[in-house]
């Protein structure tokens, strides 16, 4: 099973928010201070733990670039950087032991990096179209997701997005909600955004 390979970078014009939506891929040279520094916002550092010194952070980024069983993406709006998300096949991941995985699952990380974005809405269309460019991968029928336990407006994003609590895992690094879509469930939702019915 291959990740999605939706000709990055994607753009996409979302009706509701009358917003231009992009997806590209992270760049070391492009990307490293944007991420760095969005890793050590207030809102992102209990949730990620990698607001880490300069230098460790690059060994992890050039680590996860190097891994071929995942995607690093930046989400913009109207051109402007202001999330990063991973998309990533469960069955390369440690979260495969956590759960009866089937071989097209994959799973998705995100966080809103730039602070005055929070709280907006941005959110759904970015992750309502990213999944959309996942479940075309033929195998994939489920995506999943999880967030630690204390994180529940992002809990609430990933359940309006169609992703139900299937049960509570501790994980090496947190307590999470382990969530999952699956792909009719995700249509469903998908279909009432464009009709503005969300």
């Amino acid at each position: 099973m291959v990740l999605a390979q939706s000709d990055y970078p994607i753009t996409v014009w979302d009706t509701n928010t009358k917003k231009e939506i992009t997806f590209r891929y992270v760049t070391y040279e492009q990307d490293f201070d944007r991420l760095h520094s969005w890793m050590h916002q207030d809102h992102v550092i209990p949730f990620w733990n990698l607001d880490k010194p300069r230098a460790e952070y690059a060994s992890h980024l050039k680590r996860f670039l190097a891994n071929k069983h995942q995607q690093l993406l930046i989400g913009e709006i109207d051109g402007q950087a202001m999330s990063y998300w991973e998309s990533y096949i469960v069955s390369q991941d440690l979260i495969r032991h956590y759960y009866d995985y089937e071989k097209g699952d994959q799973g998705i990380h995100l966080l809103i990096g730039e602070p005055n974005y929070l709280g907006k809405g941005f959110i759904y269309p970015l992750m309502l179209t990213l999944m959309k460019r996942m479940f075309e991968v033929p195998e994939t029928k489920r995506i999943m997701a999880e967030p630690d336990i204390r994180n529940e407006k992002m809990i609430y994003v990933f359940e309006k997005c169609g992703f139900q609590q299937l049960k509570t895992v501790d994980l090496p690094d947190k307590t999470a909600m382990l969530l999952y879509c699956q792909q009719e469930v995700f249509e469903s939702r998908w279909n009432a955004w464009i009709q503005g019915e969300f």
